[in-house]
């Protein structure tokens, strides 16, 4: 095996184990979190939340992804003068603007929640999160120098701290304020993560003090800035069509709670039920649908690479395996992923958030959010390819079909018509991305694998089934009825794969 290959799979592997490790400790925080705060207090949090996103992506610029690159090649080239000027560089631009930005979303609070909160209640909250864009700002440059330098273990290792931290943080925060009230309860839940950025922050720096470039006689921070004018333009035109996608996904994150309690109101329901309702979709059913992608966004993060090195050295027999292992991956995690959350929506809600009327709500997204595992490879091979500016109209092609859906659905049915549009958002934007890579390089796809993955997924339901009613008849507790019920439809998912053959790689019959 090659060292590019090592170093791809190594990556892959570092960054999916810290990503199960911090899905489990924030799928734990966010259980503790809900059920103490219930869906109202989940509503005020995710109403506060999509400010600090659209200031964090505005402040980036894209640069993470673009100094993941121009680091690994200035590193291949040997020039270190360079790798530090694109750092320099970098968190300058990150923590001039982010500070700036964030100093005026603290002085412009008040004015800013009387337009985008629906319920002034989440205004603590709001308040509580504004200080994490420097942050977050400048721990993204990192992470983008340690990507570049192939170091995916620190990035892993900051990552699980955070999560252990924000955690602990949570418990403590939320315990001592909701006695005072839900609304300081979720302000003390927001003010959990920014203290948790700053002990992951502390950590990278920590790191490169340690392992990171060494400072050469009579460089300065004045220096690099004046003679980094060609860096910068190499940065930005990488970034800047990276951020016109953050920003459009952040611009609409800020606004979709608003969109969707409006649109609820449209219905006949009163404020406190909307945002108690977006409360259990946002809070209860997106958690338990984002739980298993974990690996494929781990994948994602190295795939960019991977495809960009290949594109470049115009091996398009190496382009496109790397492109089947993602879709490949994407299918046998995403099947018994969907069956699992489509088969026992209602038993999973009421177990996890005591919440059973949010059953319905994941039973609806399932299905079409199994399309979600493919999404995230596919939106990396694009970048890998050259093409965000073919991510970028995707994506704004779907935020204006999923603001017409939700307003459309919600205002005529309610919480179930929004869950209908989000998920039919998530279908467009997976084909609209699939349709722009087969139109640039084509796709190639071994349709006897999905067919015997599909075989195993009906194979998975059936015995799934059977044996929850089985466990029913004998008055099994719930949590017991879910384990062995999920457990032995999961070895029959696997041994119909076996039975199959849908282990087997034919991708060398698919390229010669």
């Amino acid at each position: 095996m090659s060292q590019p290959s090592q170093t791809f799979m190594r990556g892959t592997l570092f960054l999916s184990v810290s990503a199960f490790i911090n899905r489990i400790l924030g799928f734990i925080s966010g259980m503790f979190v809900a059920r103490v705060l219930g869906a109202d207090g989940i509503g005020l949090l995710m109403m506060a939340h999509p400010l600090v996103p659209l200031v964090i992506t505005v402040t980036e610029l894209g640069l993470p992804v673009a100094i993941s690159k121009l680091v690994a090649e200035a590193d291949a080239c040997g020039d270190r003068t360079k790798v530090r000027r694109i750092l320099h560089i970098s968190l300058f631009i990150t923590g001039f603007l982010s500070i700036t930005l964030t100093t005026l979303s603290l002085l412009g609070s008040k004015w800013i929640a009387s337009i985008l909160l629906s319920d002034q209640r989440a205004y603590y909250a709001m308040l509580a999160i504004t200080p994490i864009a420097p942050i977050v700002a400048v721990s993204a440059v990192l992470k983008g120098y340690y990507r570049g330098k192939q170091r995916m273990h620190t990035i892993a290792a900051s990552d699980v701290l955070e999560n252990t931290v924000q955690i602990a943080c949570v418990l403590a925060l939320v315990h001592v304020l909701l006695p005072y009230g839900v609304h300081y309860a979720a302000a003390g839940a927001m003010a959990a993560s920014v203290v948790s950025e700053i002990s992951s922050l502390l950590f990278l720096l920590a790191s490169y003090k340690m392992r990171g470039e060494v400072k050469q006689p009579g460089e300065t921070w004045v220096a690099h800035l004046r003679n980094g004018k060609s860096t910068l333009v190499e940065l930005l035109r990488i970034g800047l069509p990276t951020t016109g996608n953050g920003v459009v996904h952040s611009l609409y994150g800020a606004f979709q709670p608003l969109l969707i309690t409006t649109s609820l109101t449209a219905a006949g329901i009163g404020t406190a039920l909307a945002t108690k309702q977006f409360g259990m979709i946002a809070g209860y059913a997106f958690p338990l649908l984002f739980m298993p992608s974990f690996i494929t966004q781990s994948l994602s993060t190295a795939l960019i690479p991977a495809i960009s090195e290949a594109a470049a050295n115009k091996n398009s027999l190496l382009m496109h395996t790397r492109m089947e292992q993602a879709m490949r991956l994407g299918l046998l995690i995403g099947a018994p992923a969907t069956v699992i959350l489509y088969v026992w929506s209602t038993p999973l809600t009421t177990l996890i958030y005591n919440a059973p009327e949010a059953g319905l709500l994941l039973k609806i997204l399932a299905p079409m959010f199994f399309l979600h595992y493919f999404d995230a490879p596919l939106h990396a091979i694009l970048l890998g390819l050259g093409r965000a500016n073919a991510t970028l109209w995707n994506y704004v092609i779907t935020t204006v079909f999923k603001i017409a859906a939700i307003y459309v659905l919600g205002s005529h049915f309610g919480i179930v018509g929004i869950a209908f549009a989000l998920g039919l958002s998530i279908v467009l934007i997976t084909m609209l991305n699939f349709y722009s890579i087969s139109g640039s390089i084509g796709f190639y796809m071994d349709i006897r694998i999905y067919a015997r993955v599909t075989f195993s997924m009906i194979i998975m339901m059936f015995c799934g089934l059977l044996a929850m009613r089985y466990l029913d008849g004998l008055d099994v507790r719930l949590l017991w009825n879910v384990l062995g019920s999920v457990g032995f439809s999961l070895l029959a998912y696997f041994a119909a794969l076996s039975l199959t053959k849908a282990w087997e790689r034919r991708s060398r019959r698919i390229y010669s």
